[in-house]
C-alpha cells in the first residue's frame, strides 16, 4: 500500500491504529492523517521507541493488516 492509499483509507484504519497503540490520542490520529512518517513519529514519542524500532513496529502493523 502506498502513502496515497493509506491516507485515503485513514478513517477506516484509525480503529486498528487505536487498538495497536492505545496511548495515541484522537488529536494524534487527526494530526497523522494517514502519513506513515507521522505515525512513526507519534509512536516514537508516546512509547519512547527509537526511530528504527518505531518504523519496524509500524511496518509490521501495516504488513499484518495488509495496509
Amino acid at each position: 500500500m502506498n502513502e496515497h492509499t493509506l491516507k485515503g483509507d485513514w478513517n477506516q484504519l484509525k480503529g486498528s491504529v487505536k487498538q495497536k497503540w492505545a496511548d495515541l490520542t484522537d488529536d494524534d490520529l487527526t494530526h497523522i492523517e494517514g502519513s506513515r512518517d507521522k505515525l512513526v513519529g507519534r509512536v516514537q514519542e508516546r512509547y519512547g521507541h527509537s526511530k528504527e524500532d518505531a518504523e519496524r513496529e509500524v511496518d509490521d502493523w501495516r504488513s499484518s493488516n495488509n495496509y
